[in-house]
């Protein structure tokens, strides 16, 4: 079985052959996670609504939950391909009425991420320049970031690829700067220990509420699979891509908060964090670095916010590439530019969707942090979850059809079970603090997990028309050619 999945794919329905490398697709899976927007804007929370001082060993367990689904999930790359991720595994695995509803799934995940992402970037630039005599409300910004995003999204990809490098290694400088700063100083009060990784801290009370946010900074380590077609080498780029990807966030959010917490202490970080959630980076940034380090880091993290709309723009832009070329949605979408070999009009719908989205928000007078960020957020985390645990139960079943010599149980069952059985405590923790997780104890965003259910038997529903209208089309549907 070939990792080409477009074989029989129309020359103009190609995306780029042989673009990008294992560097731009770890650049654009990092980038995704935005790695200064998690650390100063999730890791506080965690720190105040959860287990305190066990924070950073709550991103190492997340990171092992993701490396564990990560072993089958490279293991499946192997034998299925294209752009289409998690939407093909699903199709190979529990079969194409699933895949469907799984793809729906996927849109309504990443388009969250990515309206919640605008949000917050428009919120936090109205805010910073305010101050400076720059009065534009909150949606103007991110109306602004959503046209750049567009034009950057319809070059080239290893155009984005490069603008997320420089943008991920410029936000992990300044962090380390600071980290390496704590470190030098001795740490604060209580000075430097580990005791923050030893399991009677882990493990103490809130670490399911730390968990909460904590998943949520991983949202898009998967995508490595969604570049496939236009990787170099995709059978060895797309794997080694995951777990460096994995590894990276893993270690950095760890270490990151690990520092924070050295500087305030264990003891008082909690506290510390209740106190001043919005600031607890930037005030020992001050203390240790200087005020220059301040302004830097308002400068990278507006940068940040671009970097990861970027990254899911071309995410949900290959997405709605792989569902036209299908026949699941709109053929034009499978159209590639000319010249830069993209997928410009799926580019340019996801464009128009997430403006009138936005749009609708603003016109129903809606908070751009409270409301648009907070609520989208927390869907998009459910969403994620979701599919995760399809494609880890799709990597069960297709691997128990398909002997492959060259995979051992672990990888095809032990592991995936592990992770499917993680994955479904996850999505059952943040359905419990769905309040907690937005603020806000709204009957709609009590109502999230009917809501991915719901895009779920829509996919169902729209995948049994196209069976009865278009049987020939149905069959094709995530079909790896040989």
């Amino acid at each position: 079985m070939s990792l080409d999945a477009t074989a029989h794919a129309p020359n103009g329905e190609r995306l780029s052959r042989n673009s990008i490398g294992l560097a731009h697709i770890v650049f654009f899976v990092v980038a995704a996670a935005a790695p200064l927007t998690a650390v100063v804007g999730a890791s506080p929370a965690a720190f105040a609504f959860g287990n305190g001082a066990g924070v950073p060993g709550a991103f190492v367990l997340a990171g092992l939950l993701y490396i564990i689904f990560s072993v089958g999930f490279t293991a499946m790359s192997h034998h299925v391909g294209g752009t289409g991720a998690f939407y093909v595994y699903i199709a190979q695995g529990l079969g194409r009425h699933l895949a469907v509803g799984g793809a729906l799934i996927s849109l309504l995940t990443y388009s969250s991420v990515q309206i919640a992402v605008y949000a917050l970037a428009g919120v936090f630039l109205s805010g910073m320049l305010e101050g400076h005599g720059v009065a534009v409300p909150w949606y103007g910004w991110s109306f602004a970031m959503l046209l750049l995003v567009h034009l950057c999204g319809q070059r080239n990809i290893s155009f984005s690829g490069k603008i997320l490098g420089v943008a991920m290694i410029l936000e992990f400088v300044v962090l380390l700067l600071l980290d390496v700063g704590i470190l030098f100083q001795g740490g604060g009060p209580q000075g430097l220990s580990l005791d923050n990784f030893s399991p009677s801290v882990v493990f103490g009370p809130g670490l399911g509420i730390a968990l909460v946010f904590v998943v949520g900074s991983f949202i898009g380590f998967e995508s490595t699979a969604i570049f496939g077609e236009e990787a170099r080498d995709p059978a060895v780029t797309i794997p080694r891509a995951t777990y460096v990807a994995v590894l990276l966030i893993t270690l950095f959010y760890a270490f990151s908060t690990w520092a924070i917490a050295q500087y305030y202490g264990s003891a008082q970080i909690q506290q510390e964090a209740m106190n001043n959630k919005e600031a607890l980076y930037f005030v020992a940034a001050e203390k240790v670095l200087g005020g220059w380090s301040v302004a830097l880091m308002n400068g990278l993290l507006v940068l940040s916010f671009f970097a990861c709309v970027l990254s899911f723009h071309n995410t949900l832009n290959r997405y709605f590439f792989a569902l036209g070329r299908e026949g699941v949605a709109w053929h034009k979408l499978a159209a590639v530019h000319p010249v830069h070999n993209s997928p410009h009009v799926a580019g340019t719908v996801q464009t128009l969707s997430a403006g009138a989205i936005l749009l609708a928000f603003v016109l129903g007078g809606a908070d751009g942090f409270a409301v648009v960020f907070s609520w989208m957020s927390a869907l998009a985390v459910l969403g994620i979850l979701a599919v995760q645990i399809m494609v880890s139960l799709a990597i069960i079943m297709y691997f128990q059809r398909n002997h492959r010599g060259e995979h051992g149980l672990l990888s095809t069952l032990v592991m995936p079970v592990l992770a499917t059985i993680g994955l479904i405590g996850a999505f059952f923790l943040v359905t419990d603090n769905l309040e907690l997780l937005t603020g806000s104890d709204s009957h709609i965003v009590q109502a999230f997990p009917v809501v991915v259910l719901a895009f779920g038997l829509g996919g169902l529903l729209l995948a049994r028309v196209i069976r009865l209208c278009k049987p020939d089309l149905y069959e094709n549907l995530g079909r790896v050619f040989d």
